[in-house]
């Protein structure tokens, strides 16, 4: 399929121009460089959403942070709804890597939550990559970490087929040889289990358990039913692919010369710590690798076997590992979001984990093969990646000294909504007998603020301040909430829909606002400590933290500052001028400016993380429909429950037999 955007806007302001731009500069296969300048508010996705579409390549666009990442599916959802949207982050809720600390003999093992959603989409993610070709991936840049090869992953799925000439025990087998969980009870992504003459299984990728029915030597039948209601959603499905529950896997025929290799490094290793006097170390590798090799000869899997990865993947020492990159097309498209945040992450993550690796491997708990289970560096991100378009309201010199090379430098100052760039007021932070304090201030202001019916977001230096704030607004009698770095990736994105939807009135946060965050309802923006210099308080991120109320008309900024320092001059002077192209072209153009309307969605919705929805609109059809002929809703659900023996699935059976007892009209007296 092709790209098709669907949408009834179409490109204003700069963004027709920016188009054409952007679209002539990729064209070009020689620029790999290209910067949108894009001001806040002035419709940067909806920018990129056309150049998608016009150059018809798979598209990987990186973000910084899980809650943008989420947001950016949702607008690209909107105007791609026909295409493959997906949402590719870190899957852990909670992550300690495993660590060694020296100095005090501490070794930390690995604990990981893992958030099953998270892992049914990442797994979507890479399966449409193999599939299909009008694929968007909106990712973290959990994008260059290690992931099992593309190559080994599609080789050993599995197309599940009616007529498909197999035994129940065979197909058990080979399910369980791609890490399905063999299971006796309630099903969830990843596991199967058997009843009679059927197998039951759920993929990793959707929200769908799969009934297989054998006869002696083939498969007879398939139904598909809702997990949640155990509602047949068809009872004749031709055929489906599983592809494995695990991405890093390997085929079983190569797990012996794996451990083989294994074996080597770890019999060098070993006997590099028996000749230095180290014994302890060596005993900690023998104990470690003994064990894993057990593993992987039985089950072909252990814990951290990602640190094995060069060998499954038959790379050479020092060889870029595979990653979501690897499973994109040659040809592809990658944008970098608020680049002026995204690429220093990116650049920064291989030094990291190298430090980390290094001292578990001198220490004896893992072989110098873990080097090799590792990001990207930031060279091989670039050539791996092939054409960039950086979008930032603020780029850096890497992005501007690039692009100036090449694909060159896109400004999109003017908004299509004709909204301007804040008006900004400066208030003294230190309370002196003129003036109050920036507290007692912010309430004063915070009273106005709400009483006009609108939202603010606050930003604080630290986590304390940010909380303490948070405490002090809310014993005042302000509905307000701290948005916490420590909130899980998906309730973060339920807590901007509750600020948007009017359920409290001031955000909270230290840096977590600053980039990206589109709320259309916030009409001022209050910087506390706006002087004090440093990482919070540069130019950049003060111009990104002002921008925040720049998509309402009535958007307003409070910076407190007992001094104009460099940073903050250089941002508000940059912040004046770019609002004075603004009132020029809107009165040239005889433009009113208009906040922008935009609808209020939860992720979760869109990704149908819950089962109550599911449960409850189930109910609300059930109900009218029992309302309209409840003795012919009782027939129906009888049929429906003596189908459900006749294929032996007595768990729907028992359900649908509650449902008649409960809802069956009661005889008369």
């Amino acid at each position: 399929m092709n790209f098709k955007l669907v949408s009834k806007n179409k490109p204003a302001g700069d963004q027709k121009k920016a188009i054409a731009k952007i679209y002539k500069s990729l064209m070009n296969k020689d620029n790999i460089h290209t910067t949108l300048l894009g001001v806040t508010g002035s419709g940067k996705t909806f920018t990129t959403a056309n150049v998608i579409e016009k150059i018809n390549k798979p598209t990987l666009i990186i973000a910084h942070n899980k809650t943008l990442a989420a947001q950016l599916v949702q607008e690209y959802k909107e105007v791609f709804p026909n295409n493959s949207i997906h949402y590719f982050v870190s899957y852990y809720d909670y992550y300690q890597p495993e660590a060694y600390v020296p100095i005090s003999d501490t070794y930390i093992s690995k604990e990981v939550q893992i958030n099953a959603e998270i892992d049914r989409l990442r797994h979507n993610t890479t399966q449409s990559l193999l599939l299909r070709k009008d694929v968007i991936v909106v990712a973290s840049v959990s994008a260059i970490y290690g992931l099992g090869s593309p190559e080994e992953y599609k080789k050993v799925h599995l197309k599940v087929q009616k007529n498909l000439k197999i035994k129940r025990e065979e197909f058990i087998r080979k399910a369980v040889k791609i890490f399905f969980e063999r299971i006796p009870n309630n099903l969830t992504p990843g596991k199967l289990r058997t009843v009679s003459n059927r197998v039951e299984i759920m993929p990793v990728n959707e929200e769908v358990i799969y009934q297989i029915f054998f006869d002696s030597s083939k498969i007879e039948k398939i139904i598909s039913i809702d997990p949640f209601s155990r509602e047949v959603l068809s009872d004749d499905v031709e055929a489906f692919f599983l592809f494995p529950a695990k991405h890093f896997i390997s085929e079983e025929s190569k797990r012996e010369v794996v451990i083989s290799q294994i074996k080597d490094e770890y019999k060098k290793q070993f006997a590099m710590f028996k000749r230095q006097g180290k014994f302890l170390e060596a005993d900690r590798l023998k104990h470690r690798t003994l064990q894993d090799i057990a593993l992987i000869r039985e089950v072909g899997y252990c814990n951290g076997i990602e640190n094995y990865s060069r060998f499954f993947d038959k790379r050479k020492p020092g060889e870029p590992p595979h990653t979501l990159i690897s499973y994109f097309p040659k040809d592809f498209l990658t944008i970098i979001d608020e680049s002026h945040v995204t690429v220093p992450q990116i650049s920064g993550m291989y030094a990291g984990d190298r430090a980390r690796k290094e001292t578990l491997i001198n220490f004896g708990f893992r072989l110098p093969s873990a080097f090799d289970n590792r990001p990207l560096t930031f060279d091989e991100f670039n050539k791996k990646v092939g054409q960039i378009l950086y979008l930032s309201a603020t780029p850096r010199e890497y992005e501007i000294e690039n692009s100036k090379k090449q694909g060159g430098i896109v400004e999109q100052i003017i908004r299509p909504t004709g909204l301007l760039d804040p008006k900004i007021s400066i208030k003294p932070v230190t309370a002196t007998k003129k003036n109050k304090g920036q507290v007692a201030s912010f309430i004063d202001e915070a009273k106005k603020e709400i009483k006009n019916k609108g939202k603010i977001l606050v930003t604080t230096l630290t986590k304390k301040s940010s909380e303490d704030l948070a405490s002090f607004m809310t014993d005042h009698k302000f509905k307000s909430q701290y948005l916490h770095s420590e909130i899980k990736t998906i309730e973060r994105t339920e807590i901007l829909a509750n600020f948007r939807k009017g359920k409290f009135d001031i955000l909270i946060g230290v840096n977590l606002l600053r980039e990206g965050l589109d709320l259309p309802e916030v009409s001022l923006v209050v910087v506390f400590d706006a002087d004090k210099e440093g990482f919070l308080r540069t130019k950049t991120s003060l111009i990104q933290t002002m921008g925040r109320a720049a998509r309402n008309e009535k958007g307003r900024v409070i910076l407190y500052a007992d001094y104009m320092g460099e940073a903050l001059g250089q941002a508000v002077n940059e912040t004046k001028r770019r609002r004075k192209l603004q009132e020029d072209y809107n009165k040239k153009h005889n433009i009113t400016p208009k906040t922008i309307k935009k609808a209020i969605k939860d992720i979760r919705e869109e990704m149908n993380l819950t089962q109550k929805k599911t449960t409850d609109s189930i109910l609300l059809l059930e109900m009218d429909k029992y309302n309209r002929n409840p003795r012919l809703f009782v027939k129906e659900k009888k049929e429906a429950m003596e189908r459900a023996v006749e294929r032996l699935d007595f768990e729907t059976a028992a359900i649908l037999r509650d449902e008649i007892q409960r809802l069956q009209p009661k005889k008369k007296k």
